[in-house]
């Protein structure tokens, strides 16, 4: 069989799995699952919204807490600080994932009007891609003319090799917006929750604690993606919540407005 003809079985089987020009073997479910998430905006999204409903609410608590407020201020403030942010963090994520979603789109909609209206210069464009990676000439013009003869197979290919796009993996507005929400909230809870049950000295270092744990245990649970030490991550950030925190409360401390 030449390697046109196992070239074309293989796209013509497209439909009980869709082909994906990857290198190399192909990753393992976790790591497959991981890059999706990484595509559509979800898992980053949920990263930054920790990230920041932790490092925001904190830092907005320890302020107040600084200038030695009753109790119920510093509850009034985080519960303000964590729906504020959670809101404007899923707001933000919609408005700039459905504007990429829609810009991507628009790009596969040119894209497809090339291919229908001049077809001979998509094909020329896909083989010197192909060529410009080590392909012989040979090869090159063979796997161009098998995916140039489907419409569909031509579409994705090439929204790939020239765009850098995956048309399976736009992005998702609305899946972005709520992890944002929903995280930002998860995070600014954690230092908001020992005011809730006490007060004082004690529910300031309890709210400390508390974050500092949870800060440094985003960071090293964000390792698993970048490869990076654990110890590393981890401590990485927390250093930079500390500075964080701590130049908020000594802004608190300067103000010191008491409160009947």
């Amino acid at each position: 069989m030449s390697i046109s003809d196992r070239l074309s079985s293989r796209f013509s089987n497209r439909h009980e799995q869709r082909l994906r020009p990857h290198p190399g073997p192909v990753p393992p479910r976790s790591e497959r699952s991981l890059a999706s998430g990484g595509k559509s905006g979800a898992l980053r999204a949920a990263i930054f919204g920790i990230n920041d409903g932790l490092l925001s609410n904190l830092s907005l608590i320890m302020g107040v807490a600084g200038a030695s407020v009753q109790n119920r201020f510093i509850l009034v403030a985080g519960v303000a600080g964590l729906l504020a942010g959670a809101f404007s963090m899923g707001a933000g994520e919609f408005v700039s994932m459905r504007v990429q979603r829609e810009v991507f789109e628009r790009l596969l909609h040119i894209e497809a009007h090339e291919l229908s209206g001049q077809p001979e210069e998509e094909r020329q464009e896909l083989r010197a891609i192909y060529e410009e990676k080590g392909f012989p000439p040979k090869l090159a013009r063979e796997v161009t003319d098998v995916v140039m003869s489907d419409p569909q197979v031509a579409l994705e290919t090439h929204a790939r090799e020239e765009l850098g796009l995956d048309p399976d993996e736009l992005g998702s507005p609305v899946g972005a917006a709520l992890s944002s929400f929903v995280t930002f909230a998860v995070g600014a809870a954690v230092p908001l929750v020992p005011f809730v049950f006490g007060s004082g000295v004690a529910a300031i270092v309890a709210a400390i604690t508390a974050s500092g744990v949870s800060i440094f245990a985003v960071g090293a649970a964000m390792s698993m993606l970048t490869g990076k030490p654990a110890w590393l991550s981890g401590g990485r950030m927390l250093v930079v919540g500390a500075v964080a925190a701590s130049i908020t409360f000594g802004v608190g401390r300067l103000l010191h407005v008491s409160t009947a």
